[in-house]
């Protein structure tokens, strides 16, 4: 009987893993579709693909294993958050971040330049009159390093990000 419950928690155990490994790839592969990254995204697809059908495999062998549904469902469930928390690690690609502040725009140009971010400062027309707009493209990567800079100076600033993808004339850092 132990022999029994032993054999079909770890059939379960192994499709989660296997459901795991496929989900998080697939969701770095999703973004390097995204990005345009056609031979990642390739490469990523025949793991993902080789692994989920490694796990339909023993899972149709042994179809009378109501655990190995739960293990199913569970690896689906898990994949998707490690996927994402591996792509947030990572922070693959570009942003763009706008910014506002009513009185401190210089000094957060200033500080961004200092730390070698390139900076675009354009005017705007607001609610309640001028007021000056902070744009800056950066890796992703870079996004938390960039709003604790923002909010040094101007902890009440309005920050919008934005997913960017540079077509021409992108280099990180000050063109200076």
């Amino acid at each position: 009987m132990i022999d029994i419950i032993l054999n079909s928690l770890g059939g379960a155990v192994l499709i989660m893993m296997m459901r795991i490994c496929d989900v998080s790839i697939g969701t770095m592969r999703t973004i390097f579709v995204v990005q345009g990254k056609k031979y990642l995204a390739g490469l990523t697809g025949f793991f993902e693909v080789l692994i989920w059908i490694f796990a339909m495999r023993y899972i149709m062998q042994h179809l009378d294993q109501i655990p190995n549904l739960f293990g199913y469902a569970a690896g689906f469930a898990l994949g998707n958050i490690i996927g994402i928390s591996i792509e947030q690690k990572i922070g693959l690609g570009f942003i763009q971040l706008n910014i506002i502040s009513r009185h401190h725009t210089d000094q957060i140009a200033a500080e961004l330049r200092k730390s070698r971010f390139g900076v675009t400062i354009v005017p705007g027309e607001g609610g309640a009159g001028g007021v000056s707009i902070i744009v800056l493209v950066a890796p992703r990567k870079f996004q938390k390093k960039i709003v604790s800079l923002i909010e040094k100076v101007d902890p009440n600033s309005f920050i919008t990000i934005n997913h960017s993808l540079p077509y021409r004339g992108y280099r990180h850092g000050s063109r200076k």
